[in-house]
């Protein structure tokens, strides 16, 4: 019996000794990630702060005129460089340029060009955004090497996020291998007015949850592949029956009723890490009557930068569009633009139209109609956006696969 009673003992104290050691195991473990865990933080935040004072350094290195450059993406004719786009890179050091059908031939031609482009740019501090609207469907640039990719809705009517964020991807890919960067797309405007003329087929659906779903994938697609997602046209284009290329669209709802609808994409994809965000020339008669979206300090500040706190760079809709050049001054509106919070001005056609922009915002500066500081905001978004996605002056080889894009494309649906 007593030896029972010992044997009970010893096995229970064994037992509490091998316990209190695994614990201390296990706290020793957890100890080891918590520290493993604050060292990774504090070196991800060293990073940050890396980062940001070597860019913070670069806006006080730089002169008015290259920064006001960076501020500009622009439009050129014909499918070489002329001089008036030359002078536009080298002289006024503009951050980035716009390219569309009339601008593709071949896709030899559009790497050419893309590389002739990157090698004129060296010159200058920061290479440039080379952006397009390719969103597949009725709004593409690509040559025609490759398969054509449906449209938003009829893509949008198998309701499947794999197929969008594939399509993403196989976008991304095309644009890469022709040298781009930058795609203004996708379109996040959901179709409510069936007398829509610029939009169209060009939307997922006409719900707030389907547009959200998919066009977030197909962001996300894009993204993943390296090549800067512009998600447009905010705050959503779908509700209008005039076509902004002609004329200024109105649309009579409240912030309110916006909210339940219009902004939920854009509002989603913002928490999905959305990076930048193109603004429509649409008169909000309600949240402000007398400026568009693209002019509005009421949209983009208060709205999309404080309520929506989007913090990524905001892109105007083309200026030359007869929403605005029909009605404004394309200088002027321009000045208002970056004084309502937007960090790009797009100017696709005219080189006097591009001139007139630069002169304006340099004299709006010179005026103290432009403050300095806002500039810099603008500066700062923009080269952090360049140096988060790497984007580089290095040349493109001409040995693209359109093959394999071309099987990606046909396998879509499979």
């Amino acid at each position: 019996m007593k030896r029972a009673i010992i044997f009970i003992i010893l096995i229970i104290g064994i037992t509490f000794f091998w316990s209190c050691k695994d614990n201390n195991i296990n706290d020793n473990n957890i100890d080891n990630k918590q520290l493993d865990s604050k060292e990774e933080n504090i070196v991800d935040k060293s990073t940050k702060e890396e980062n940001e004072d070597k860019l913070q350094k670069n806006i006080e290195e730089m002169s008015l005129n290259e920064k006001i450059g960076q501020m500009l993406i622009v439009g050129f004719d014909g499918q070489n460089i002329n001089e008036n786009i030359k002078s536009l890179i080298l002289d006024n050091h503009v951050g980035g340029v716009i390219f569309f059908s009339n601008n593709v031939e071949s896709l030899e031609g559009v790497i050419n060009l893309t590389n002739e482009f990157k090698k004129i740019n060296t010159s200058n501090k920061f290479p440039l955004f080379i952006a397009v609207d390719e969103e597949g469907g009725s709004v593409s640039r690509t040559p025609n090497e490759f398969l054509a990719i449906p449209s938003a809705q009829y893509i949008g009517a198998f309701d499947d996020e794999n197929i969008n964020y594939n399509i993403g991807k196989i976008i991304a890919d095309e644009l890469k291998q022709q040298g781009y960067n930058m795609d203004f797309a996708p379109s996040l405007d959901i179709l409510s007015n069936p007398y829509n003329t610029v939009i169209g087929d060009r939307s997922y659906g006409e719900t707030s949850d389907i547009v959200s779903r998919l066009g977030i994938k197909t962001m996300e697609g894009i993204r993943d592949s390296s090549i800067v997602s512009v998600i447009k046209h905010f705050p959503g284009h779908g509700d209008t029956d005039v076509d902004s290329h002609y004329g200024l669209p109105l649309v009579e709802k409240s912030l309110a009723e916006l909210k339940e609808l219009e902004l939920i994409p854009f509002e989603n994809a913002i928490k999905a890490g959305a990076d930048a965000i193109m603004i429509s020339h649409i008169l909000l008669t309600k949240i402000d009557s007398e400026n568009p979206a693209t002019m509005s300090k009421e949209v983009i500040t208060n709205v999309l930068r404080e309520n929506m706190e989007f913090d990524g760079v905001v892109i105007t809709d083309d200026m030359t569009m007869g929403a605005i050049i029909e009605n404004y001054d394309i200088g002027e509106a321009s000045v208002k633009s970056i004084n309502a919070g937007a960090d790009i001005i797009l100017v696709c056609h005219g080189y006097e139209n591009e001139l007139n922009v630069i002169n304006s915002i340099k004299n709006a500066v010179k005026n103290n109609i432009i403050s300095e500081e806002r500039i810099n905001e603008s500066v700062y978004r923009i080269l952090k956006l360049k140096e988060k996605y790497k984007i580089t002056n290095e040349n493109i080889e001409i040995n693209t696969d359109v093959s394999n894009i071309n099987k990606r494309i046909e396998n879509i649906f499979d």
